[in-house]
């Protein structure tokens, strides 16, 4: 339907100031992670800002809330299409990511996927659809290898019903059994009983698998305020401690559990500057979700002048983005963002300490 990127921006790499709509998928409503989905947002729109400052090329986004809801998403991408635009952007859900990204695929639409990381983004390979955020296979080895490396072997999963829990579960099982390290499935639990099955479990460490703020909220107050449970470590590997919604819910409680994030040990100069216009343009403090979104855009606007991912090549906020072919995966991948395992600081919830780095 769409062609390649040349096809679709009908030419525009001779064309000056050239008007292009790019779609936006983000969750802004629940049961989606608005919080994250505005992170995402505020990336893609200061991303926008600044190539259209820069002249040659005038993106506009046209902005739709997916509520991390599979079937709009997959709308959204139709009436997206539909309205002429020359690619698609953004999500952070991995089951709307997918949906989008098998929508946009069908229709012959580039999609650049910001920040869902499940493996299996597509069924099949594709030249269309390209991705910044890692891959949950490679970015969750690391948080097990975090974990072994903290002394956990007897690992507790409380993890919901979902593609994207699954596979993560999969990945930490498999990852630690080659290790000598156990996976215990504590799913589908009330916060009580959770408690009562990792006190039998002699597990060390208790991870959520969760959405937030519940039931992750109500399992971490009830795992603080068990006696039995004083030197078990939560863990949230999916990042859920990272935006200040979750210090506000949780103060104290939230502090000490460690998670992914997609960041550098240092910023770069761009990254630096990137910085500090994300925090004068936001309302909360820019999280790693934000860079992405900003990394989107420049990836993005650097595609549609070359016409191809493999092509890609060009420097964002957390490194060189470049695209390739990645075992297991089937769309083009930047592999790979730089990751650190952090938590917020016991002694001052609202400081993060960098763990681990990979």
């Amino acid at each position: 339907m769409f062609g390649d990127a040349a096809d679709a921006m009908g030419g525009m790499g001779s064309q000056e100031d050239s008007l292009v709509q790019i779609g936006v998928l983000v969750p802004l409503s629940p049961p989606g992670w608005a919080e994250a989905g505005r992170q995402l947002l505020g990336g893609l729109e200061l991303g926008v800002r600044e190539v259209n400052a820069a002249g040659g090329i005038e993106l506009q986004l046209l902005v739709r809330d997916t509520a991390a809801d599979p079937r709009k998403a997959e709308a959204a991408v139709s009436e997206l299409a539909q309205l002429g635009v020359a690619a698609v952007v953004g999500e952070y859900h991995s089951v709307a990511a997918r949906a989008a990204a098998a929508r946009a695929d069908a229709l012959g639409l580039p999609f650049l996927c910001s920040s869902a990381v499940l493996d299996a983004l597509t069924e099949e390979p594709t030249d269309l659809v390209a991705r910044i955020a890692p891959a949950q296979s490679h970015s969750w080895r690391i948080y097990a290898d975090f974990l072994l490396a903290a002394g956990h072997h007897r690992i507790a999963v409380a993890a919901q019903t979902s593609v994207y829990w699954a596979a993560g579960t999969s990945i930490l099982r498999d990852h630690l059994a080659a290790r000598g390290g156990t996976v215990i499935e504590l799913n589908d639990l009330t916060p009580a009983a959770l408690c009562d099955e990792l006190a039998d479990s002699r597990a060390t460490a208790l991870l959520l698998l969760t959405g937030t703020p519940e039931p992750a909220v109500a399992i971490v107050r009830s795992v603080r305020r068990d006696a039995r449970l004083a030197e078990v470590l939560i863990g949230a590997p999916a990042g859920q401690p990272e935006l200040p919604a979750w210090a506000a819910l949780l103060g104290q409680d939230g502090a000490g559990i460690p998670f992914l994030r997609y960041l550098p040990e240092v910023f770069s100069p761009l990254g630096a500057r990137v910085d500090a216009a994300l925090r004068e343009t936001m309302s909360a403090e820019p999280s790693f979700v934000a860079f992405e979104g900003y990394d989107t855009i420049t990836a993005l606007a650097e595609y549609l002048r070359v016409g191809s991912w493999a092509a890609v090549s060009v420097e964002g906020t957390r490194g060189q983005i470049r695209f390739t072919r990645t075992p297991g995966v089937g769309v083009w991948q930047w592999a790979w963002p730089p990751a650190q395992v952090a938590d917020r600081d016991p002694a001052a919830p609202d400081r993060f300490r960098v763990l681990h780095t990979a």
